[in-house]
């Protein structure tokens, strides 16, 4: 299973009316730390990937739903449930810590 691209458009399908949690990554080409969790994430994914779905947003392509959401700073995780953020990690950790972070959220 891997990552999937989630837009502004799709933000309401792919998100808030998914059927199963979703944790998204708010990234954007320029940030170090967001490409080197990038990996992880896409291992985690191929690990979890039937109880999450991953998605990643690039916030320079989709200026707007982060902005609703007061994204700060990246890499910004926010784990979604039944469309509600229900857990949030800002910056970079080992695979180790994210997968322990997320299986503690599930």
């Amino acid at each position: 299973m891997a990552t999937v691209e989630v837009t502004d458009a799709s933000w309401q399908s792919e998100v808030l009316e998914a059927d199963k949690p979703v944790l998204v990554d708010f990234w954007a080409d320029w940030c170090g730390p967001c490409k080197m969790i990038a990996p992880a994430l896409e291992e985690i994914s191929d690990e979890l990937g039937d109880r999450v779905t991953i998605a990643k947003m690039d916030i320079m392509e989709n200026p707007d739903t982060p902005g609703k959401l007061g994204v700060q700073g990246i890499p910004y995780l926010a784990l979604y449930k039944g469309g509600e953020i229900v857990a949030q990690l800002q910056g970079a950790r080992p695979k180790s810590q994210l997968k322990q972070w997320l299986e503690g959220e599930l």
